[in-house]
């Protein structure tokens, strides 16, 4: 059931979305705070992929059936 407020309906993700956002947000925290080594993210972007991981979510909120 969506939560109208101010003409829009906030529902809640999939659950493919959250686990993405998920898996992303882990990731970006395991190389920032426990040095692991990921061959995409580099130590310099990871507050890029926190981004990117919080916009996925976004995404999943604000549209219906994704």
């Amino acid at each position: 059931m969506p939560y109208r407020r101010a003409g829009f309906a906030l529902t809640p993700p999939s659950l493919v979305i959250f686990l993405i956002s998920l898996v992303l947000a882990a990731i970006a925290l395991l190389v920032r705070y426990a040095h692991v080594s990921v061959p995409i993210v580099s130590s310099s972007r990871v507050f890029d992929v926190l981004a990117i991981a919080y916009v996925v979510l976004l995404i999943g909120v604000l549209f219906r059936r994704v």
